[in-house]
């Protein structure tokens, strides 16, 4: 998630409501369990909701193909700030709802960044 969020790591303050009321939006950073390593908790932004047609870009560190899905039923798309090192649905694909498990919304360490999470970076 960078430059979002740094390398050696945020204390963010997350909640759980959101993915529950189904409340979530595009933009929006999510926790959730890792569809291909299920002990791991990964964050990453959410890009489309279901139904909602998602051009991503294959491969970007080779070519600025892309392509161009419809989020199925029950599933979001999310993918992480850093295009060139993020292993998000663009290589698994989208992710069940269920495994959604809260919503970031403010970064609390370090001090410097104190405050809201920033929409996504151009």
């Amino acid at each position: 998630m960078l430059p979002t969020l740094n390398i050696t790591g945020n204390l963010v303050l997350a909640e759980r409501i959101s993915t529950r009321t189904v409340k979530l939006r595009p933009g929006d950073v999510v926790i959730f369990r890792s569809p291909e390593s299920p002990r791991k908790i990964v964050c990453k932004r959410l890009i489309g909701m279901e139904g909602d047609h998602v051009t991503y870009v294959v491969d970007p560190k080779n070519n600025d193909g892309c392509e161009t899905i419809v989020v199925p039923k029950g599933h979001v798309w999310v993918e992480g700030d850093n295009i060139y090192a993020s292993r998000d649905s663009r290589y698994f694909g989208a992710i069940p709802y269920g495994l959604l498990q809260s919503r970031a919304f403010w970064k609390l360490l370090p001090l410097k960044d104190f405050g809201p999470l920033a929409p996504k970076p151009k």
